[in-house]
């Protein structure tokens, strides 16, 4: 027996006993029409859309990719193909076949299309999981159109995909899910005889927390909906409560505003904690924005900001580390990039502090604002283009690597703010040592004692 997506004896199952399969299941779309999000591969004359009808002719149907996170719609599209489409329809795994059974699928659809002129749709999913050599085993077979290849992967294709099938395929990428989408699913599941035929009510509080729970997966929304209203249906409640998704899923919901006032205090509460170096603090709240869905871009911005303005020099691999975390963050997204954020969120915690490079650069700031600037020194002027020598444009210029030390006693700022001192180091942690420094360098530059601080 040809393996198949869904066979024939659960199917049977399913229609005669729906509640048998689980509600995720259920309420899979029977139609592209039914469909939440992915509107934008939807299109009339979409290669889905040319998959479920004829799509014959000179200019047939193309095989096609799915790449999308889990819960996207990957396996409901397939699902709805194999529902809807004229043609012959076969499912295998990448996680269990191989080879052999490649070949024989290819084999099989090579005589149905001679034999009986039906073409053949082969849904493989996992496709990443599939070496080299198997992915090679499938070019002649899409090359030469025996099959339609719709494969479907959670893995960026350009690095888990051979180029050959790549480029004889359509590439197509599917989205996380909106809050919307999600929303209309779970209410469509509530309402409709397939899903709870509506057995039980959702208040808008206890759906909020379902949305922020399935973080864009389908599956997981309707999973959580599932077990939520099966207590609720358990304990005779007409009404899936708050309390009762939290029992049920093992989440407490957080109170968290991702658009309001709670978005920006836990923000600040966050950079305030860590500021003052109560790493547990910092991470309390860290925790409380994750489990709330915050953008984990997001923080690891306010971790970057962090590093320069509360920490800079005094730890000088601060900065670093957080723009690490940023880089990891978008390359991996959670739920792994939590352990990115507290790595960062620990190691600024623990820096030792300082303020002098935030607190320079907003008098300097202050001091071109209020009108002290001037015309650049005569000698530091570009010297480069004809006619700069006449004007006196850098000459007198002394280049610091023709001076001992490497430092030229000679102006640098405008006469307008010769004599200011904007940078005034701490002696905390590894700013000590730039104290050090800068005494030695603006005694160099016949400065030291004589310049005036910012008022």
């Amino acid at each position: 027996m040809e393996p198949d997506l869904f066979t024939a004896a659960a199917e049977d199952r399913q229609e005669k006993d729906p509640s048998s399969s689980p509600l995720a299941v259920r309420m899979r779309p029977r139609i592209l029409d039914e469909v939440v999000g992915q509107q934008h591969l939807l299109k009339p004359g979409s290669p889905l859309r040319r998959l479920v009808g004829d799509g014959g002719g000179p200019a047939g149907a193309s095989s096609v990719i799915l790449w999308g996170p889990p819960g996207t719609g990957k396996t409901t599209l397939a699902y709805v193909v194999s529902k809807a489409t004229n043609k012959r329809f076969v499912e295998l795994s990448a996680i269990t076949a191989g080879v052999k059974e490649v070949r024989a699928v290819i084999e099989s659809a090579r005589r149905a299309t001679g034999g009986f002129g039906k073409e053949t749709v082969l849904f493989l999913d996992e496709i990443h999981r599939f070496s080299k050599a198997q992915q090679d085993s499938l070019l002649p077979a899409v090359e030469n159109r025996w099959v339609t290849l719709i494969a479907a992967t959670t893995e960026n294709p350009y690095f888990s995909i051979i180029s050959p099938l790549l480029s004889r395929s359509l590439l197509l990428t599917l989205e996380p899910l909106t809050d919307d989408d999600l929303r209309s699913l779970l209410r469509r599941a509530l309402t409709e005889e397939r899903g709870l035929g509506g057995a039980v009510t959702l208040p808008e509080d206890a759906e909020a927390h379902l949305l922020r729970i399935a973080g864009g997966d389908a599956r997981r929304a309707l999973t959580a909906l599932e077990a939520a209203a099966g207590a609720a249906i358990a304990t005779h409640e007409a009404e899936i409560t708050l309390e009762t998704v939290e029992a049920t899923v093992d989440r407490a919901a957080v109170k968290y505003d991702r658009d309001g006032d709670q978005h920006y205090d836990v923000a600040s509460a966050l950079i305030k904690s860590i500021r003052g170096s109560d790493v547990d603090a910092a991470l309390h709240y860290l925790a409380r924005m994750i489990e709330a869905g915050e953008d984990p871009r997001f923080i690891a911005r306010r971790l970057m900001i962090s590093a320069s303005e509360d920490i800079g020099l005094a730890d000088p691999t601060a900065l670093p580390t957080a723009v690490a975390a940023a880089q990891a963050v978008a390359m991996i997204g959670f739920p792994e990039a939590a352990l990115t954020l507290s790595h960062a969120t620990i190691a600024l915690a623990l820096a030792p502090k300082s303020n002098a490079a935030t607190l320079a650069i907003s008098a300097a700031q202050d001091d071109v604002r209020r009108g002290l600037a001037g015309p650049v020194p005569a000698h530091l002027r570009d010297g480069h283009y004809k006619g700069a020598a006449k004007l006196g444009h850098a000459q007198g210029y002394v280049y610091p690597h023709d001076v001992q030390g490497g430092i030229a006693a000679q102006q640098y700022a405008p006469d307008a703010v010769r004599d200011r001192q904007y940078y005034t180091p701490t002696r905390y942690g590894a700013e000590a040592r730039y104290a050090d420094v800068v005494e030695r360098v603006r005694e160099r530059l016949g400065r030291a004692g004589e310049g005036t601080e910012p008022s």
